[in-house]
């Protein structure tokens, strides 16, 4: 079933303004920051209706201030079945906890190799937050590569760990 039309809203957060895209039918299909990498163009949004998305905008403030660590609004992920795969496997890293690339590559029956490949489809992550790209740290627990910014990354695993309520 494709996407009959899409709506955005933008949203105020901690981290800056949000912009939520999402389905006529209520799903979500991007979260993105701005200046953030791999950010499509806005022409592709659909008209803005700040009004759009409520649901999403309610967790997003429940977890940047009331403490939710789980999201369960309705997701709609495109992109090619490699990166929905990783994208889905994201969402099973437990809040306040990361992994390697290595580590979500071979809890996927990936080769060790893949791991290159895990973080470009990470990076290519359409819903940033909720789809929690941020918990992937490099091998050595270093937080490289984040297309909302190495210092949202650090922010969002801060808030995770308790060490930066926002």
């Amino acid at each position: 079933m494709g996407i009959h039309s899409v709506t955005y809203a933008v949203i105020d957060s901690p981290l800056g303004p949000l912009t939520l895209v999402g389905t006529d039918a209520g799903e979500l299909t991007g979260l993105y920051m701005d200046q953030q990498r791999y950010r499509p163009d806005e022409a592709g949004f659909g008209d803005r209706d700040d009004a759009t998305l409520p649901a999403v905008a309610e967790q997003l403030d429940e977890y940047f201030h009331h403490g939710r660590t789980k999201f369960d609004v309705p997701l709609h992920l495109v992109g090619t079945d490699f990166q929905r795969q990783i994208w889905t496997a994201l969402q099973d890293i437990p809040y306040g906890e990361t992994t390697t690339y290595g580590g979500l590559a071979s809890a996927l029956g990936l080769k060790p190799q893949s791991a290159r490949a895990v973080g470009l489809a990470n990076g290519k992550n359409p819903i940033s937050i909720i789809v929690p790209c941020h918990r992937l740290v490099g091998s050595t627990g270093s937080l490289t590569g984040y297309g909302g910014g190495i210092e949202r990354k650090r922010a969002l695993l801060d808030h995770e760990r308790g060490d930066n309520l926002f």
